[in-house]
């Protein structure tokens, strides 16, 4: 079973960066599409990027379109999250997910989709 690790949460001034990275901890060897959500205080959990399993396919929120970049290196389990240009509005909780059924197709938006989940991790911007 995949169990998800997220890293590289912090506090950053607004206009600068952060590279998270998510894990597959137990280095199962699974193939899946991995998706990164992000919830803010008092909002609802939201898509931001999203990345099949060859990563092939890659999907953004339009509210981190051209700023954030999603990347993977299936050789050493991990989905990375580049985040350029950050803005006060990206304070969130960091998650990111995978889905073991999409391997061959376009990533989902819908964290429905989305079996296997990390225990997310905090990112601050100040303005």
């Amino acid at each position: 079973q995949v169990q998800l690790v997220e890293s590289g949460g912090g506090l950053v001034q607004a206009g600068g960066s952060l590279r998270l990275s998510c894990a597959d901890s137990k280095r199962t060897g699974s193939r899946y599409a991995v998706g990164w959500f992000r919830q803010a205080p008092g909002k609802e959990r939201e898509f931001v990027a999203a990345i099949s399993w060859s990563g092939g396919y890659i999907s953004y929120a339009d509210s981190v379109k051209g700023r954030f970049t999603i990347s993977r290196e299936n050789a050493e389990n991990m989905v990375y999250l580049q985040m350029n240009t950050l803005k006060p509005e990206d304070t969130a909780v960091y998650y990111c997910a995978a889905d073991a059924k999409r391997l061959m197709i376009a990533p989902s938006l819908q964290e429905i989709s989305y079996d296997y989940w990390g225990q997310g991790t905090q990112v601050t911007v100040s303005s």
